[in-house]
C-alpha cells in the first residue's frame, strides 16, 4: 500500500495506527496531530450526514445516528469533493443496518430526504406557462400526441410506509401517533423555485408520472396507469412548475 492510501485508510478507520513517515514541523507527536486530524475529518464527514438526513437524526436520536453514521463513514469515504453528493448509499446501509431493524421505515424516509437534495441541487429549467399547457390541453387534434417534459429536479419515490407523513410531521415537530406507519406513500420531489416541495401522490398518479417522464404521450400515460384523478394530478404539475417542455410524438 503506497503512503498516500496508507494515509487515507488511517483517516477513516480508527483502528488503524498513525502511518509511517509522519513527521511534525515544531516537533510534537505526529500520532497525537494526526489523530486530531483524523477526529476533524471523521466528525466533518458525520456532520455531512446530519445535515442531508435531519429527520433521521430526529428519528433515531442524535447519538445512535452518529455512532451508525461513523461507520458508513468507515466504509464509504466520499468519492467526490462535493459534500452535497456524500450519502448518496446511506439509506442503503441503513437499511442493511442491523441495529435498526426494528425501525425499517428510516430507509425509506432517508430515500426521500436524499431525493430532496438532489432536487436542491438539480439544474434550472425554464417552465411552461400555465396558459400554453391549457391550451395544448384544449386542442382535440393534437391532444392524442402531446407530450410533457418535466423538470429536472422531479422524483418520485414509491415505498411501503408513510414517508410522507413521517417528514412532513418533523417540519413542525409533530407526533407521529396519528400516522399510520405501514400505510404505504407515493412521494412526489421537486423543486419550485428556490424552495424543495413533497407532495404525496396517488399510486397511479404515481405510474402516470413515471410513463411522462419516459416520454409517453399524455393520454397513452393516462391510459397505461392505474384508476387515479387525472385533472388533480395536471394542476398540481401546473401549479408547482413542474412542466418544461410541451412536445408531440405520432403515435403508430
Amino acid at each position: 500500500m503506497s503512503t498516500q492510501a496508507a494515509f487515507a485508510a488511517a483517516l477513516l478507520n480508527v483502528q488503524m495506527p498513525c502511518p509511517d513517515g509522519l513527521c511534525s514541523r515544531n516537533g510534537a507527536d505526529p500520532s497525537r496531530r494526526f489523530a486530531v486530524y483524523r477526529n476533524n475529518v471523521q466528525s466533518s464527514l458525520i456532520n455531512a450526514l446530519a445535515d442531508s438526513y435531519p429527520v433521521v437524526v430526529q428519528l433515531v436520536a442524535e447519538p445512535f445516528f452518529r455512532a451508525m453514521a461513523a461507520i458508513f463513514v468507515q466504509r464509504q469515504p466520499p468519492q467526490s469533493p462535493l459534500m452535497s453528493r456524500y450519502g448518496e448509499a446511506f439509506a442503503d446501509f441503513i437499511a442493511r443496518f442491523e441495529p435498526i431493524a426494528s425501525v425499517p421505515y428510516v430507509a425509506d424516509v432517508a430515500r426521500l430526504e436524499h431525493l430532496r437534495t438532489l432536487a436542491y441541487h438539480a439544474a434550472d429549467a425554464q417552465t411552461i406557462r400555465p396558459e400554453q399547457i391549457s391550451a395544448a390541453l384544449a386542442d382535440p387534434q393534437s391532444l392524442s400526441e402531446l407530450c410533457f417534459e418535466l423538470h429536472p429536479s422531479l422524483h418520485l419515490l414509491d415505498s411501503a410506509f408513510a414517508v410522507v407523513a413521517i417528514w412532513a410531521a418533523h417540519q413542525q415537530e409533530q407526533s407521529m401517533a396519528g400516522i399510520g406507519l405501514d400505510q404505504g406513500q407515493h412521494a412526489l420531489v421537486l423543486r419550485n423555485g428556490l424552495d424543495v416541495e413533497v407532495f404525496a401522490l396517488e399510486p397511479g398518479a404515481s405510474v402516470f408520472i413515471r410513463h411522462l417522464i419516459e416520454g409517453s404521450p399524455l393520454l397513452v400515460a393516462a391510459e397505461k396507469s392505474p384508476p387515479f384523478d387525472l385533472a388533480q394530478t395536471l394542476a398540481l404539475l401546473i401549479a408547482h412548475n413542474a412542466i418544461t417542455r410541451l412536445n408531440y410524438k405520432k403515435l403508430p
